[in-house]
């Protein structure tokens, strides 16, 4: 008689009516949002700041350099000593002081600035300051060389390269970011869900081999019918557990911001300040048209269909793993020789994915990880927005679907052996043994 329908039914029940586990589903969330809620509340404290700089500028030619801004003001010291500057900065309770000495010629400005502060500035303004004299130097030194400024910044012309492939397919480098933001999202996505919900299987397996209840489950069903009911009946805890995250994370966040009076239009300013921008600069105008037209060009329906048929077949095959090494050890501190060998391919595959597929994504190597089942759930879903050829994901799906099958038979070799295990720490050598058993 088949018992998986029951086994995933008592797995996936036994998970969610846990109390750590409906605590941690509830908690999780609420400890996120509130994280989310203090950094944006320091951010507006951070934002409302105001940076008060003192200016002494011996030199008279930076007059129409430091203009104020929101949040930088420029307080300009004239006739009177460093001294005396210093004094009134302190007694302003100012941010710093920018103290620019008299020079005779150009080259001799850089060692000539000095900022003075009672703490470290911060780097932002730092640079902010650099820019700004840095430019009126450079336009004093063309000047001096009898170049017109004006004439250079006509002269200027910006290039932006066509990409078309021989199709007549147009591309741009837009295009080429959003890809590698897709694909590099859902390997992500992959790569923690399975660190995640796998160790929750093995956890599993071992808390029931240490309590004794799987000599009493085993009598009565086949090792590979609860290896796989273990393994669905928790992955559909997990994908519970992180649709309730998603709802009450949502519902939370309205909450949160009315509670506690938090402004999130710092986080929507963004978005606006494009907006505007591109209602006013024709140029930026055009360059939001193709990402619009970039977004559109995505294989949305293609992302969607292999980010599940990979997400699912990726996890399912190293859930197995996590099982038969729950199977295998007597606690969670024996677990540590077998879990290195599980990391390295997902690590390496996040590796490849990343350093690899975003520059050449076409290439051998990205091709070749995209075909190997421990990493082509992460490389192929990185590289499938860069258009992949259909018969490529077909033949990278059935390994992938194949390597899950060899490896819940082998798991289950030593699923069946290593639960009635006890007092003895498993080995490789050992582990060969009980799949020859």
């Amino acid at each position: 008689m088949n018992h998986l329908p029951l086994i995933i039914k008592r797995e996936y029940f036994t998970k969610v009516k846990n109390k750590a586990f409906i605590v941690m589903t509830i908690l999780s969330p609420v400890i996120f949002m509130a994280l989310i809620a203090v950094v944006t509340y320091l951010s507006q404290l951070n934002n409302d700041k105001v940076h008060v700089i003192s200016v002494l500028d011996e030199s008279g030619v930076m007059d129409d350099v430091f203009e104020s801004s929101d949040k930088s003001k420029y307080q300009n010291l004239q006739n009177m000593s460093l001294e005396e500057a210093k004094a009134i900065t302190k007694a302003s309770n100012n941010y710093g002081l920018l103290y620019i000495q008299k020079w005779s010629a150009l080259n001799d400005v850089a060692n000539k600035i000095t900022f003075y502060s009672t703490e470290s500035p911060s780097f932002t303004v730092i640079s902010e300051l650099e820019a700004k004299i840095s430019k009126k130097l450079t336009n004093l030194n063309l000047i001096e060389n009898g170049i017109d400024v004006d004439l250079i910044n006509e002269s200027k012309v910006n290039v932006g390269i066509v990409q078309e492939s021989f199709e007549g397919e147009k591309t741009s480098k837009t295009d080429s970011i959003l890809k590698l933001a897709f694909g590099g999202a859902a390997g992500y996505l992959l790569f923690m869900f399975i660190i995640i919900y796998g160790n929750m299987i093995m956890r599993s397996v071992i808390e029931e081999k240490t309590s004794r209840i799987i000599e009493i489950i085993i009598s009565s069903v086949k090792p590979i019918q609860l290896l796989l009911g273990k393994i669905i009946g928790t992955s559909l805890a997990g994908i519970t557990q992180f649709v309730i995250w998603i709802v009450l994370g949502g519902f939370l966040i309205s909450i949160v911001s009315l509670i506690f009076n938090i402004d999130l239009t710092p986080m929507q300013q963004p978005q606006q300040d494009l907006m505007q921008q591109a209602m006013e600069n024709p140029e930026f105008n055009m360059q939001l048209q193709h990402i619009m037209a970039s977004f559109y060009h995505l294989p949305i329906l293609n992302l969607i269909i292999a980010f599940i048929l990979f997400f699912v077949g990726g996890y399912l095959l190293y859930s197995s793993l996590y099982a038969a090494i729950g199977a295998a050890v007597d606690n969670e501190t024996d677990t540590q020789q077998f879990i290195l060998p599980i990391l390295v391919p997902l690590i390496l595959a996040v590796y490849v994915g990343i350093f690899t597929v975003i520059e050449d994504p076409h290439g051998t190597v990205s091709v070749v990880f995209s075909f190997i089942p421990f990493t082509s759930p992460v490389v192929m879903l990185m590289r499938i927005p860069f258009g992949v050829p259909l018969w490529q994901q077909v033949i990278a799906l059935l390994l992938l679907i194949a390597t899950f099958m060899f490896t819940v038979w082998f798991a289950a070799k030593i699923y069946r052996v290593g639960i009635l295990m006890y007092g003895k720490k498993a080995s490789y050598r050992e582990l060969i043994k009980w799949i020859k058993y």
